[in-house]
């Protein structure tokens, strides 16, 4: 047995250690190794010293060819090789695969060339095809523009197959969204000049899938009529094909099963469960719709407390809360509760205040425990107030707006009033307040921005209104005037009946105190034409008036601050003319001049969120008008006016108005009371359905001589058509009457009118178009009539 310590294996020949040591085995060992890899060391040592004697090889030049849309300096962009840099084939290799993931190109190759100073690199690529049209077929029910907008696909990008199948499964979405669940949808490319295709989308609609039954599966204290009721998503009825209703919208739908969720959750069943809707296809093709519920035992409420940071004993603070007046839980009024907490401690100045409700549920009386733990954290100041967008408006006029005060207390309601006072100016079409942190955490940062509309108007016009027959109309005017707010307008009115000039100036801020001013000058000239009575025709008159008004508003901030008291002085003169020989005695005293100089004192309450196409708020009014005695002039009366409209915001963005307006007028003793002073009323403004003035007392020849008592009333329900467009449809219900001096006020005999119309809230005022039908026609009255009417407040 031979003896392994003595000898050793190298490369697969045993060597004997005896003589020559382990210096000889190594020697062995080395040698036999060079000659193993010699084969292949050798011709690698000796292309290395060939190419250390080589000069290096630089770039000459970058270049690229066979582009057509894709610029030069692009493709250059992710190319790292540059002109001057030492030639490196690995780098070469990196530019074509970053060209390549440009994803415009089908190829590229790389391409060298000798130059003056190294290799010329050439990236020669080979573009793909660009959309030059994009086309439907077989779309019936759907717009070629809806379908463009849903595809998403911009004419002259680069084709992409994966954006392609992308945009597909966007239409097939948007043709389920609709109903259409059997919808196919393939692409076609077709080849247009100049490298580009037409992209074709060939599309195989199907039948519309409606909803024959939703069904409720679980639901006890609820029956299935009511879980319907609040549900978007609908079966289909007789009604589907007009009203786009009875398909499935799987978003809808979803929102669906929330909203069922939170119904019952705020009935008291805090552990309801409303399960994933089941669909299911039926033998017709129609959908059934299955969900699932685990109503759970219903909870009350038992104790009710507030405990943290308390800035107001707990009592005062409870008294804020209304989940303790509930008979059940109700987890809608906890989150009321929760902001009304939040907006109290906001308002103090606390705006990182947070209210969290803690709930301890007794599962075996089932009734709930609540109590809201409030964290006030640090007090917040406003640090500064910034003020962007305005480019015309002065800043000055922004910040006399504002409720918030740099240095003073943050405020949730005083930025909810900065707000709605900016957008009651009526200057800008959009205003945000945003709020950050400031260089502390008690400070807070208050960005204003606001986005400008014009405030500037020139209009030029004819139209056909029932008070004036044929008018043409000029008016221009600036409700912003040099960026200060201040209200400049000049109109002029040209009628078959009247002509009218009117100037007139406001300084919403007299002296820069919350006092306003206001002056108005006026020339007319109206045409009372004529009539017919009991068959016999009675002339016209002529009244040429001129005067001014000047108004000093001041608010009442004792009441709130959307009143405000004013005081007006006017003065008015009136030549009567063109009196008829057979005129009653009333319209005969005031042939002649008629001065008319009068103080009025009022008081008005307007919290309407605008002043046209309103949808909140109320306008209020109170006014007495005082002429003649120490005042001046040849005319002398008492008159009171008061006017109340309430609007009422509704479903689907509906409007339900209410509105009252009544008067009354005193003749002084001893001094002159026209008949243009005292009521008239019927027309678009008053009674719909009846002519301009045609609602007043007469005389025994039959003239209108106006009445000493006056009051209408008006209900009105707005429908927008056009929303953007400020374009409204309504129906309406009128009555009103006017009364002699004897008689009292009484709905006995009052005249009545309904109809309907469409309403345009143009730039220059609301265009009406409107009819109303007389309810109970007179002999001498019209059974109905149109009104139509440019401008004008309403």
């Amino acid at each position: 047995m031979d003896d392994f310590s003595n000898h050793t294996v190298c490369a697969g020949l045993r060597v004997s250690h005896g003589s020559g040591g382990w210096g000889a085995l190594l020697l062995r060992c080395v040698l036999l190794l060079l000659v193993v890899l010699a084969p292949n060391v050798v011709p690698g040592f000796v292309r290395a010293q060939e190419a250390a004697q080589k000069p290096p090889v630089y770039v000459d030049s970058v270049q690229v060819e066979g582009n057509q849309r894709i610029e030069k300096e692009a493709i250059l962009a992710v190319v790292k090789t540059r002109k001057g840099d030492l030639f490196d084939q690995d780098q070469l290799d990196q530019d074509l695969r970053d060209i390549y993931r440009m994803k415009y190109f089908t190829d590229v190759r790389i391409e060298l060339k000798e130059g003056e100073k190294g290799k010329i690199v050439v990236f020669r690529v080979k573009e793909k095809p660009s959309i030059g049209e994009v086309v439907f077929k077989g779309n019936r029910k759907m717009k070629e523009a809806d379908l463009k907008e849903e595809a998403a696909i911009k004419l002259y990008s680069v084709l992409d197959d994966n954006e392609i199948k992308q945009s597909i499964n966007r239409l097939l979405a948007y043709y389920r969204q609709k109903g259409y669940y059997n919808a196919e949808i393939r692409s076609k490319i077709e080849p247009l000049p100049k490298n580009q295709v037409r992209l074709k989308y060939i599309i195989v609609e199907g039948k519309k899938v409606y909803i024959s039954k939703i069904d409720f599966v679980g639901n006890t204290r609820f029956d299935d009529d009511e879980l319907r009721d609040l549900m978007e998503t609908r079966e289909k009825g007789f009604f589907s094909w007009i009203t786009d209703s009875g398909y499935l919208d799987r978003k809808k739908l979803e929102f669906d099963v929330h909203k069922i969720t939170a119904f019952y959750q705020n009935h008291g069943f805090i552990k309801a469960r409303v399960g994933a809707p089941k669909i299911v296809f039926d033998k017709n093709e129609m959908l059934k719709i299955i969900i699932e519920i685990e109503e759970g035992p219903q909870y009350g409420v038992n104790r009710v407390s507030v405990d943290g940071d308390l800035i107001e004993p707990a009592d005062v603070l409870l008294r804020k809360v209304r989940i303790g007046t509930q008979t059940v839980f109700n987890r809608e009024v906890v989150r009321d509760d929760i902001n009304a907490l939040r907006d109290l401690y906001v308002d103090r100045g606390y705006a990182y205040a947070e209210v969290v409700p803690r709930t301890r549920e007794d599962d075996l009386k089932h009734v709930v425990d609540i109590c809201y733990h409030i964290t006030k954290g640090p007090k917040v100041r406003f640090e500064r107030i910034n003020i962007t967008g305005n480019t015309i408006t002065r800043d000055k006029v922004i910040r006399r707006e504002l409720k918030a005060i740099e240095a003073g207390d943050f405020s949730g309601e005083a930025m909810r009033k900065s707000k709605e006072n900016l957008d009651r100016l009526g200057f800008f079409e959009d205003v945000k307040m945003e709020t950050r942190k400031g260089s502390r955490d008690d400070q807070m940062i208050l960005d204003v921005k606001v986005r400008e509309r014009p405030t500037g108007s020139f209009s030029v016009g004819a139209g056909y209104s029932s008070e004036d027959a044929i008018f043409g109309m000029f008016q221009i005017s600036q409700s912003n005037l040099f960026g200060k707010g201040q209200k400049l307008q000049a109109s002029a009115r040209l009628g078959g009946l009247s002509t009218q000039f009117t100037l007139n100036f406001t300084e919403p801020w007299l002296f820069d105190t919350h006092y306003s001013g206001n002056i108005e000058l006026y020339k007319w000239k109206q045409e009372y034409d004529d009539y017919t009575y009991e068959g016999e025709d009675y002339d016209d008159y002529t009244r040429n008036s001129y005067g001014i008004r000047l108004g000093l508003g001041y608010p009442i901030d004792r009441i709130d601050e959307f009143t405000r008291g004013s005081v007006q002085y006017g003065y008015d003169n009136s030549d009567i003319s063109n009196i008829p020989d057979t005129a009653s005695p009333a319209w005969k005293d005031m042939e002649g001049k008629n001065i008319t100089s009068s103080l009025t004192f009022g008081v008005r309450r307007d919290s309407r969120d605008k002043p046209w196409d309103t949808h909140k708020g109320s306008q209020n009014s109170l006014s007495l008008e005082v002429a003649g005695g120490l005042l001046g002039g040849d005319v002398g009366f008492y008159k009171f006016r008061a006017s109340s409209a309430w609007y009422f915001p509704l479903v689907w963005n509906t409007v339900f108005l209410a509105r009252g307006n009544w008067g009354y007028i005193k003749k002084k003793p001893g001094e002159k009371l026209p008949v243009f002073q005292k009521f008239r009323i019927g027309g678009i403004n008053s009674v719909r359905g009846f002519d301009y003035g045609d609602i007043s007392p007469r005389d025994i020849n039959g003239e209108y001589v106006g009445g000493e008592k006056m009051m209408y009333y008006t209900l009105e329900y707005r429908v927008p058509i056009l929303k953007k467009q400020g374009i409204v449809g309504l129906v309406f219900f009128d009555c009103g009457n006017v009364f002699e001096k004897g008689e009292s006020y009484t709905f006995s005999g009052i005249k009545r009118s309904a109809g309907g119309g469409i309403r345009w809230y143009s730039p220059m005022g609301p265009l009406r178009l409107e009819y109303g039908k007389n309810l109970n026609p007179k002999e001498d009255e019209k059974s109905g009539k149109w009104e139509f009417s440019v401008g004008g407040v309403f």
